[in-house]
């Protein structure tokens, strides 16, 4: 080990940057946030540093480094573009025995600044002992995506809560269960949700049961394919789950990242395959829940667009157990996006509406004389197997055959293929295309030629309104 971690109280200790560039702003901004008393000598300053120079955050000591200005500093930094400078001032601190770091210069540093992940009271550091410092940036950057923002709170009232926990639990083994349990179970869910006052309670509750708690249910929208498009919360939701219930249409990739340990349960319905009913889905949430488990129900999309998350939430309130929702990006959203077509835009369309193909069976519950009008877009979830249905109900209620549309399967995904024509090919084009489809139905369509970037494949897929057999290109997005 090259370097021993330490992490130093800095709040009002002195500590000398030699430099006023943008490169000691940087630096400077770190101490202050540390509580350092900061000392500046420089030739001149940065904007940044001259700004915190007039507001009185720092001490601007003199214009040129002289050794005596170490005399009374807990540390120094030697931030210059004059390497004779900065080896003047690694030199003349070593000797005072002073901790110096000389920037971008692991050979004269007595202390290294790492990447840091600040959750405060919580703070993770990652060095590469000076090795690979994108490196260890890279790597701050997946602890910021795995570590929540709520967990500064967490570690805040934990602390609040220690002298208490002592006093009730008299050993090392249980305090370590009890806190275990707690960090994993429904009061870290509650400061997620910025319930704080709802936090302190269970946390009262659960020091004065010193039993497990009770399970909760945390509705996960995964996005529509790509693991990429999965939110940082989402991913949080799923590192920290006992069991996931997941739909068919979760990608292999977005499954990968669930915790290890964790059990998964495939509860998809597909057409024409075996599904689970939604009241076994409903009821097994509502199980588990109560058997003290964190349980994520993974959802492709949004779990609040056409994915029936409302319901199994109600479920869920009448049942007692605690939920929370992390949105996701919906399929329309995103594979439009994939697909470089916009569902709005100034000159083709004023607006969208989301449509299922799947309603009720006694009736579809659409207004087809409205869907019909033009300059709007239609998004139709799960529509492939009703496009002849739609296409006939569009065009006889008034919307043109020469309609741009679009259909587009495994949206997101590495065989993404995006299908364009018209309305009336929609039918035809619906069923040549991969499951699952999305149909956009609007002038917006027309724009894929154009916008198309997502993928190596330079051709696009057309099928024109007198050639409905024919294929002039392919975009197969592999």
């Amino acid at each position: 080990m090259d370097y021993l971690p330490i992490f130093a109280d800095l709040k009002h200790r002195p500590v000398l940057v030699v430099g006023g560039g943008e490169v000691a702003a940087r630096k400077i901004s770190l101490l202050l946030s540390a509580g350092a008393d900061v000392y500046v000598v420089a030739q001149s300053l940065a904007d940044e540093v001259n700004q915190l120079h007039q507001k009185q955050s720092i001490h601007w000591l003199a214009k040129v480094f002289d050794v005596t200005q170490l005399d009374d500093i807990f540390l120094v930094i030697a931030a210059t573009n004059n390497s004779t400078l900065n080896a003047q001032v690694f030199q003349a601190a070593n000797q005072r025995r002073r901790l110096v770091n000389v920037v971008d210069d692991p050979a004269r540093c007595s202390f290294i600044f790492p990447s840091i992940v600040d959750r405060s009271p919580l703070v993770v550091a990652v060095s590469s002992a000076g090795k690979a410092p994108v490196l260890a940036r890279l790597l701050r950057e997946k602890l910021e995506a795995l570590l929540p923002a709520s967990l500064g709170t967490v570690a805040e009232i934990a602390g609040n809560w220690r002298d208490r926990v002592k006093q009730r639990l008299s050993t090392l083994s249980e305090r370590r269960r009890f806190w275990e349990r707690i960090f994993n179970g429904r009061f870290a869910a509650l400061v997620a949700a910025n319930r704080i006052d709802d936090a302190q309670a269970e946390l009262e509750f659960q020091l004065s049961q010193n039993q497990g708690q009770t399970g909760d249910v945390t509705l996960v929208g995964a996005g529509p394919g790509d693991a990429g498009l999965l939110t940082l919360r989402g991913l949080q939701a799923i590192q920290q789950a006992d069991v996931v219930l997941h739909d068919s249409l979760v990608t292999d990739e977005i499954l990968a990242l669930v915790r290890r340990d964790a059990e998964q349960i495939c509860v998809g319905k597909r057409a024409g395959a075996h599904s689970v009913a939604q009241e076994e889905t409903n009821q097994l949430l509502v199980k588990l829940a109560l058997e003290g488990k964190r349980v994520v129900r993974l959802k492709g999309g949004d779990p609040f667009i056409f994915g029936r998350g409302g319901e199994e939430l109600e479920v869920l309130a009448d049942a007692g157990i605690p939920f929370q929702v992390v949105p996701g990006i919906t399929a329309a959203a995103g594979a439009t996006a994939y697909a470089g077509i916009p569902l709005t835009h100034r000159d083709y369309s004023q607006s969208v509406t989301f449509i299922t193909g799947h309603c009720r069976p006694e009736s579809d519950g659409l207004n087809w004389s409205q869907l019909a009008q033009g300059h709007q877009t239609l998004a139709i979830y799960m529509g492939a197997v009703k496009a002849s249905d739609i296409q006939q109900q569009l065009i006889t209620h008034g919307r043109s055959p020469s309609t741009p549309i679009a259909v587009i399967g495994r949206g997101t995904r590495a065989d993404q293929q995006v299908l364009t024509g018209t309305l009336l090919q929609l039918d035809d084009l619906a069923k040549r295309a991969p499951s699952p489809a999305l149909l956009v139905i609007g002038e917006v369509a027309a724009l894929h030629q154009r916008l198309s970037w997502f993928g190596e494949s330079a051709h696009h897929q057309t099928l024109q309104q007198n050639q409905p057999t024919q294929w002039q290109s392919v975009v197969n997005l592999a």
